[in-house]
C-alpha cells in the first residue's frame, strides 16, 4: 500500500500509486476546470502533489502550459530573485565496483583510464579550483570498498577544507558518494559537508535492477532508503535526482515527488536540492541505446512542473547540458549551476591527456567559470558564491522555514552580492569586472534595509582592501 510515511521503499514509492496517478493524468490532461484548480492552488507557493503535478506534465492545453512556464518563472523569482549559486564537482575516484549499464565507470570496462586521486593531488586540484573562484564543491566517486572506502572520502574533506591559497577558500563540500549506512553518514556530517546528494537513477524497480545487474547499487530498497539514513544520521540537507532517459519520463517525475514528499512527511523537511540530469555520451555509453531520451521541450516543461511542485527546492543544472538548454531553464526554475567543470578524475590543476580518459560522461558546456559568469550576468542573473546558510547552521528545518516565509532574501541577497564582489575583485576579467560592479550598484537598491545596506556598502569596500568572508 502507498504511504509517504512509511519508512519502506515499495511503500512511499509505490508501484500501483504511480501507475494511478500517471492513468490520471492521462484522464484529465485536457480537464480545463481541474488544470485550473491545480494551477490556482500552486499560485499560493505552498506546492503540489505528485498527482496534481503530474497532470500538469500530461496536460495538453497549450494557453494552460504557457500559465504554467509563467508561474514556475515567477516562483522561481520570489523564492531566489536572480541569484545563481555557483558550484564545481571535483572527482576524486573512478573505481567502481558497481556494473551500472548507463555509466562508463562500470566494472567491466576495461579502457577507461582508473584513476584515483592522491592527498596531494588534492591540494592541487583544490588550488587550481580556488584560482577559478570557486567556493563550493561537489565530490564524486565510485563505489569501492577497497579504493574507495569512507575513511578516504573524509581525509580528502578535511584535506579540501584545509587549503588556503591567497584569498581562495572551499567554505562548502557537498558529497555524492554511494548509499552507505546511518554510522557513516554521522562521519559524513562530523566532518562538515554541506549536502548529500544520491541520484535514484530510476524509481522503477524492474528497470532499476535490469540497470544495476551487480554490485552493492543493486539493491534497489537500500539504495532508495539512502537519504532516509542520512536523515538519520543528522545530514539535514539531502539532494534528490533521477538520471532521464532511462524510463518513461512521467514515471520518473511522480516518483521524485513521491520521495519528496515522502522526506517532507516523515522528517519536516523536504529535498534541499533536485537533480535534473539526462542520459548523455560517455566512454562506453551510447544514450541512443536507452530509448526513453526526452526532447528539449519537455525536458523545460518537467523543470517548470517541478519549480511548481516543490517551490522551496534548489534545482540543479549541470554542464551535462548545453548553453542553450541551461539558459532556458533558468527562467524556469534552476537555481544552481556548476561551471568550468570537469568530469575527469584530475584535469583542473593541468588538462587530462585525451589517452588516458577518467571522464563519468562529455560535456555540453565547455565554458570557463568567467565566462559563465559574465554570461549570466549579462542575462540579468546574479552568481552567487554563497555558502552562509550552511556555515551560519541555516540548515535542514531551519533553512527550510526561512524559505517558505520569503525571509531567506534578507540573507541570499547581501551575501550574494558580498561573494561576487570577491570573485570579482580576485578572479575576473576585466570585462566581467565591469558588468559585475555595475550589477551591484544596481542591486544594491534592491536590498529592502537601509541598515543593512549600509553595512553591505562599507564591507564592498572592505573587500577592495583585502579581508574577505563576511555573510550575514
Amino acid at each position: 500500500m502507498y504511504n509517504p510515511k512509511s519508512m519502506k521503499a515499495e511503500e512511499f514509492i509505490n508501484h500501483e500509486e504511480i501507475l494511478d496517478t500517471l492513468s490520471f493524468a492521462d484522464e484529465h490532461k485536457t480537464d480545463r476546470e481541474l488544470i485550473d484548480s491545480i494551477l490556482k492552488k500552486a499560485r499560493e507557493y505552498k506546492g503540489l502533489s505528485h498527482r496534481e503535478a503530474s497532470v500538469l506534465l500530461a496536460c495538453e492545453l497549450p494557453d494552460k502550459n504557457q500559465e504554467l512556464y509563467a508561474l514556475a518563472e515567477q516562483i522561481k523569482k520570489d523564492f531566489y530573485g536572480n541569484r545563481i549559486v555557483m558550484f564545481a564537482p571535483l572527482y576524486l575516484s573512478n573505481y567502481c565496483v558497481n556494473g551500472c549499464l548507463y555509466c562508463p565507470y562500470h566494472y567491466k570496462n576495461k579502457h577507461i583510464a582508473r584513476k584515483k586521486l592522491t592527498q596531494e593531488e588534492i591540494k592541487k586540484e583544490v588550488i587550481a579550483l580556488q584560482d577559478m573562484g570557486h567556493k563550493r564543491l561537489a565530490l564524486e566517486a565510485g563505489e569501492d570498498p577497497v579504493n574507495n572506502p569512507l575513511e578516504y572520502i573524509l581525509e580528502s574533506i578535511k584535506t579540501i577544507y584545509s587549503i588556503k591559497h591567497k584569498n581562495g577558500a572551499i567554505r562548502r563540500v557537498n558529497v555524492n558518494i554511494a548509499a552507505t549506512t546511518v554510522e557513516n553518514y554521522k562521519k559524513l556530517k562530523e566532518a562538515g559537508i554541506g549536502t548529500y546528494i544520491l541520484f535514484q537513477e530510476t524509481y522503477h524497480k524492474e528497470t532499476y535492477e535490469h540497470l544495476h545487474p551487480t554490485g552493492p547499487k543493486s539493491n534497489y530498497n537500500y539504495h532508495t532508503e539512502a537519504h532516509d539514513r542520512a536523515m538519520q544520521g543528522g545530514i539535514d540537507d539531502v539532494g534528490l535526482g533521477v538520471l532521464f532517459g532511462l524510463e518513461l519520463y512521467r514515471y520518473e517525475f511522480a516518483g521524485l515527488l513521491m520521495h519528496a514528499e515522502h522526506l517532507e512527511a516523515v522528517f519536516g523537511v523536504g529535498p534541499h536540492t533536485i537533480s535534473v540530469p539526462r542520459v548523455c555520451p560517455a566512454d562506453d555509453i551510447d544514450p541512443d541505446e536507452f530509448d526513453n531520451g526526452i526532447s528539449d521541450d519537455m525536458f523545460a516543461k518537467i523543470v517548470a512542473c517541478i519549480r511548481v511542485a516543490v517551490p522551496y527546492t534548489g534545482m540543479i543544472i549541470s554542464t551535462r547540458e548545453s548553453k542553450s538548454v541551461r539558459e532556458r531553464v533558468l527562467h524556469l526554475g534552476v537555481s544552481q549551476i556548476s561551471g568550468g567543470s570537469k568530469t575527469s578524475v584530475g584535469g583542473y590543476c593541468q588538462p587530462e591527456p585525451e589517452e588516458e580518459n577518467s571522464a563519468q560522461f562529455e560535456l555540453s558546456d565547455n565554458r570557463t567559470l568567467d565566462e559563465i559568469v559574465l554570461w549570466l550576468m549579462e542575462m540579468g542573473y546574479l552568481p552567487s558564491f554563497c555558502t552562509a546558510c550552511y556555515r551560519e547552521g541555516r540548515t535542514g528545518d531551519r533553512f527550510m522555514s526561512l524559505c517558505k516565509s520569503g525571509q531567506i532574501h534578507n540573507c541570499c541577497l547581501p551575501n550574494a552580492l558580498m561573494t561576487l564582489k570577491e570573485y570579482l575583485t580576485d578572479y575576473a576579467s576585466d570585462k566581467t569586472r565591469e558588468v559585475g560592479e555595475e550589477l551591484i550598484n544596481r542591486q544594491m537598491t534592491d536590498i529592502p534595509s537601509d541598515k543593512v545596506r549600509s553595512i553591505v556598502k562599507e564591507r564592498l569596500g572592505k573587500i577592495e582592501n583585502g579581508i574577505r568572508d563576511f555573510r550575514f
